[in-house]
């Protein structure tokens, strides 16, 4: 899941939708990590969630629709993809519209500066200028997210024009985000109310994660 869906699933308060993002920035064991509880509560769930997404037979089959000349990049394009179509079967799965999720998002994330970490802050501050979150609804946006995305990693990628394999089989990538995204919402709330109810156990040096 890339940065819209995790910021639905995990925005409960200002400081865990902080750490909903920051489930991609911060390294090493979520007990050790020098931030809030709420902030280290919502890496936790990010990171609960990347590892059922992962393992999801639809989320496999959509990676296996990526063409071989791209797919060691399946997992970046079909989050990015997810996102896309979050964004546009959005009323389906959120109760706010997603211009006001958005900007409550953006609230939530620039409320704490001094929590974010220096290698989060450029992508939170462009997320929030730029409103990456609303732009995810339409392909041409997509396209130059993840050409931009392409840029900054090594020459002679295959990335570039990636939003293509997209567009060539829509109704089926569609297919597998609609089938896939009521388990994963389904999966968060059991997860958030686990979180909530015993935060202090999860987060604690002497928590193992579990099954």
């Amino acid at each position: 899941m890339n940065f819209l869906a995790h910021l639905l699933m995990g925005s409960q308060s200002p400081q865990q939708a902080l750490g909903s993002l920051l489930g991609d920035f911060v390294k090493g064991p979520v007990q050790q990590i020098a931030l809030p509880e709420e902030v280290r509560g919502g890496i936790w769930l990010h990171r609960r969630i990347d590892v059922f997404t992962d393992s999801h037979p639809l989320v496999l089959q959509s990676k296996a629709r990526i063409s071989p000349a791209r797919r060691r990049f399946a997992g970046i394009m079909v989050d990015m993809f997810y996102d896309h179509l979050l964004a546009r079967h959005w009323e389906q799965f959120a109760d706010l519209p997603l211009a006001e999720f958005s900007q409550q998002s953006y609230r939530y994330l620039l409320q704490h500066p001094e929590l974010i970490p220096a290698n989060a802050w450029p992508v939170i501050r462009h997320m929030s200028e730029n409103d990456w979150l609303g732009s995810y609804a339409q392909l041409p946006h997509l396209h130059r997210a993840l050409d931009n995305m392409a840029r900054r990693l090594r020459r002679d990628n295959s990335l570039p024009g990636a939003v293509t394999e997209l567009e060539a089989d829509y109704l089926s990538f569609e297919a597998d985000f609609l089938g896939f995204m009521p388990d994963v919402q389904r999966f968060a709330s059991d997860q958030a109310a686990r979180l909530n109810a015993g935060s202090p156990d999860l987060l604690l040096p002497s928590a193992r994660p579990s099954a």
